[in-house]
């Protein structure tokens, strides 16, 4: 663990004057539900502002082409490259729209950081892939991009991911800690901030995936929507322990998941509202387990990411972790926004060269920058 004053992250770079710079995040996630698109203004350090944000879903066909290749190595085929430009091109017109609708002047921004979808995550063989054209997007819009955020950590040993705990550390810097900050996306992870300025973070096991896909399965919709299938529910007992079987949650931290790491069969026999709940509670289960190997548990949680708006996951957190459990919201944050808002300060830091990730979250042997910077012909 590595307090975040001692890291080398900012030590010798807080005094320097640095230019604030106007930065737009580009975030797909896990679950495939389309581009979460954010503003900030920060010098690399801190986080001046925080601006517009928007979401925008994938056309269903992309959505699908992109279920159907995900958990697979991508290749060199004609159909990859076509998924490749079709995302960024996806990209492209969610930025012109939200340029546009926000009002913001497009040399206004002074980069944009792109995420770009991923598909196949296995950093233990030292592969990541995230689809998407970096330097395809900057010609497009005009405005320098940072891509490829993951790779630099996984080819130096670590687990590219996660990669939001150092926008998460900003963030908290005027809360008093210990803290823990837990992203429940399509996979969970955690942000731990001790009560000296430590921080840990790593994936805590499935979050909104497998629901997801449980409820696209056999209904069609994307999710659960509020709970309301899985309240329904009962907890199957049998099915639980089964899908806590797995010896990812006795791993060592720093560790990261692919999204299909995974799999839901004990719930295959269990009806649509049992299934449902018993997902849900395998991830908030995961979370405790991850807690548990904390230093010290933090004394409350606040919760980002689609997770938080599901109130059985929220309540049944709460009876796991025995601790206050909120959503971002009640300290000021967009729990929406703050994925992309956490690409566009990586992609500050990024430029600057500073780093993304610190032995103590992805378990790189140093702090290590990283990305693709495609800059526009000036």
């Amino acid at each position: 663990m590595q307090a975040l004053a001692d890291n080398g992250v900012d030590k010798d770079t807080q005094s320097e004057a640095r230019e604030t710079l106007t930065a737009i995040g580009l975030m797909s996630g896990t679950s495939m539900d389309g581009i979460d698109i954010a503003i900030i203004e920060s010098d690399g350090t801190s986080v001046s502002k925080r601006g517009a944000f928007a979401t925008y879903p994938y056309a269903a066909s992309l959505r699908q082409r992109l279920l159907d290749i995900i958990g697979h190595k991508p290749d060199g085929s004609d159909e990859i490259a076509a998924i490749v430009r079709d995302v960024t091109d996806a990209h492209a017109e969610a930025v012109e729209d939200f340029l546009g609708c926000a009002g913001i002047e497009r040399a206004s921004v002074d980069l944009i950081g792109f995420h770009g979808q991923t598909v196949f995550h296995d950093p233990d063989n030292g592969i990541t892939c995230q689809l998407g054209d970096g330097a395809r997007l900057s010609k497009s819009l005009g405005i320098d991009i940072v891509s490829d955020f993951r790779s630099a950590d996984v080819a130096a040993g670590g687990q590219g991911a996660p990669l939001a705990p150092l926008y998460h550390a900003a963030l908290a810097a005027p809360i008093e800690p210990p803290l823990g900050i837990l992203n429940l996306g399509g996979v969970g992870n955690l942000t731990w901030i001790s009560a000296d300025g430590g921080i840990i973070a790593f994936d805590t096991g499935p979050a909104n995936a497998l629901v997801d896909d449980w409820m696209l399965r056999h209904t069609g919709a994307a999710m659960d929507e509020d709970g309301k299938v899985a309240r329904q529910g009962t907890v199957n007992d049998a099915a639980l322990v089964a899908l806590l079987d797995n010896s990812y949650f006795a791993a060592a931290y720093p560790k990261s998941l692919d999204r299909d790491h995974f799999d839901a069969s004990p719930v295959e026999a269990l009806s649509l509202e049992d299934g449902a709940a018993t997902l849900i509670a395998f991830s908030a289960e995961a979370v405790g387990l991850a807690q548990a190997m904390l230093p010290s548990p933090p004394t409350r949680w606040v919760v980002t990411g689609g997770g938080r708006h599901n109130p059985v996951m929220m309540a049944a957190l709460r009876r796991i972790l025995d601790c206050p459990v909120e959503p971002v919201e009640a300290f000021g944050w967009s729990g929406d926004a703050m994925e992309a808002q956490a690409f566009a300060y990586l992609a500050v830091r990024s430029v600057y060269g500073l780093p993304l990730s610190l032995p103590s979250t992805t378990g790189v042997s140093e702090p290590m920058s990283g990305g693709v910077v495609h800059r526009i012909k000036r």
